[in-house]
């Protein structure tokens, strides 16, 4: 096996150090005992401890665990019927045009979806709070909830299908005995991926949320305007740690074959 070149090497460690070199200082601030954030005044996690006194972060890291835990429940549901009706064999008529339109919000601006989110809120007399931005988040992760799980119902072995329907069993029992099973991994790590997005979102949720509904991101970016404190960096790194252990469980799920 060659050796890396030197200067790929070095572009490598440029590029992580780009990346997550400003996630690992907000990580080693949350631990620094000073209040100011430019002074290191020693090892500390006296901050993560002060979070449970701070009224409006714990109401809203309850309101955002309310929500990524239904829109994610809802967007696994959706995404899975919308994945199962994709893989039919033969089609339906719009196929191409369905297919398109499901994955198109993977690829929208956020700023368009909660605007367009918003507007149609209003037309319909919806006060906007908890439920709209729950309906919100759903319309725009069940597409990561229907790629993921359409890429394993493509590698399904179609003959297990088969053979449980020449027994006899009724197209609700190969489902739930036979199709559900098998892409379990996929529609877990679905529901894993809509979860991490939720809690991570800031844009789409400021459009459709209201009094009384406010979640994590938006109280931190109201906060940070004002200054950041130790107890932010607390707080932002129990969402980093949480958001990645989402995503890695995910990724497991999504490689897991059998």
């Amino acid at each position: 096996m060659s050796r890396p070149h030197p200067l790929a090497v070095a572009a490598l460690v440029l590029g992580f150090a780009f990346l997550y070199g400003p996630i690992l200082l907000l990580v080693a601030a949350s631990f620094n005992a000073s209040q100011l954030v430019t002074v290191w005044g020693g090892f500390s996690t006296r901050w993560y401890a002060r979070l449970a006194e701070n009224g409006p972060l714990v109401a809203a890291t309850l309101t955002t665990l309310k929500v990524a835990l239904a829109s994610a429940s809802l967007a696994t549901v959706l995404g899975t019927l919308a994945a199962l009706a994709l893989d039919r064999r033969g089609g339906f008529p719009g196929r191409a045009l369905f297919s398109g339109l499901l994955v198109a919000p993977m690829v929208m601006p956020e700023v368009i979806i909660g605007l367009s989110l918003l507007l149609l809120f209003v037309a319909l007399g919806i006060d906007r709070g908890l439920l709209t931005i729950v309906a919100a988040h759903a319309t725009f992760t069940l597409c990561f909830v229907a790629v993921v799980v359409q890429a394993r119902l493509r590698g399904l072995d179609r003959t297990l299908l088969e053979a449980a329907a020449d027994l006899g069993a009724s197209p609700a029992t190969v489902f739930r005995t036979v199709t559900l099973p098998l892409i379990l991994p996929a529609v877990a790590a679905g529901f894993l991926l809509a979860f991490t997005l939720s809690m991570d979102d800031l844009v789409i949720a400021s459009f459709v949320s209201g009094p009384g509904a406010t979640t994590l991101p938006m109280r931190l970016y109201s906060q940070v305007r004002l200054g950041v404190t130790p107890e932010i960096n607390a707080i932002s790194t129990l969402l980093i740690a949480t958001v990645a252990l989402g995503v890695l469980v995910a990724s497991l799920l999504t490689a897991r074959r059998s």
